[in-house]
């Protein structure tokens, strides 16, 4: 098999609990790179806070906010902001049942509660830089490219589940929990890698992909050659034809191994 483009989530595949990359990591990234592979970061993440990392890592091409935005070498390739009704039902009933939300575009982290020690809790473990309070003044409804749910007991699930197109994904971080991103069936990570090998008239055959997170499903389904780290969420093993070794154990080169492109 002749594989041409690699997919990796961030947190929890690329990034250890203590947010460092294992040298092993990067060598196979730069690995991969030298034979000609495409390397995207593929993250729910917004692209405004992983500049760093990706530069750090040489690479230029990004899959943001859960699919919702897609760049190739600074070329834009997928922009679906969220219907604007949709994001003001969420936040609505986030204020409502005093439930922190934050809301991503392309600039800004907007929270409902900036200050809350959830939020705080949430800021801090994934070392977010761009956060603001989000006002009323603040019309940026049209701009939201995707959210995530802070605080959120499963019981409450039911007041967020009025629209059949979304669902609410548990973000598997260490330090994290009760909190869930909110993925549109039509638009996260897997829609965003379809559009992508469209686009270079690419096989889905030759794409691989590694994840650990529940939001990482459709990713590891539409790529020939799926992973699942072994600190994976428990239900994403079900969607991956591959299992690999956890992120602090060289998951990714791994991986890459076993499929003969790094050693």
């Amino acid at each position: 098999m002749t594989y041409h483009t690699l997919f990796l989530d961030i947190d929890g595949t690329i990034l250890r609990p203590d947010h460092t990359i294992m040298d092993t990591t990067k060598e196979a990234i730069q690995q991969v790179k030298e034979q000609g592979i495409d390397v995207f970061l593929a993250t729910g993440r917004p692209l405004h806070e992983i500049y760093g990392l990706a530069d750090e890592l040489k690479v230029n091409s990004f899959i943001g906010y859960n699919g919702a935005f897609a760049t190739y070498q600074n070329n834009t390739i997928v922009d679906e902001p969220m219907d604007s009704r949709t994001a003001e039902h969420f936040l609505e009933t986030a204020y409502n049942n005093q439930h922190d939300i934050v809301v991503y575009t392309s600039e800004k982290n907007y929270y409902t509660a900036l200050t809350s020690d959830a939020t705080k809790n949430f800021i801090n473990t994934f070392h977010l830089k761009e956060n603001e309070q989000l006002k009323p003044e603040l019309d940026i409804k049209h701009e939201i490219l995707s959210m995530t749910l802070i605080n959120i007991d499963d019981k409450d699930f039911p007041l967020y589940s009025t629209d059949d197109n979304l669902y609410l994904s548990p973000v598997n971080v260490n330090g994290i929990n009760n909190c869930y991103d909110v993925i549109r069936k039509n638009v996260n990570k897997g829609e965003a890698i379809k559009t992508v090998l469209k686009n270079f008239n690419r096989t889905s055959e030759g794409a691989i992909a590694f994840g650990d997170g529940m939001n990482d499903k459709e990713m590891l389904t539409t790529v020939g050659e799926g992973f699942a780290m072994g600190n994976a969420h428990p239900d994403l093993f079900a969607y991956a034809k591959n299992r690999t070794t956890t992120v602090s154990d060289s998951g990714i080169f791994n991986g890459l191994n076993r499929l003969g492109l790094v050693k």
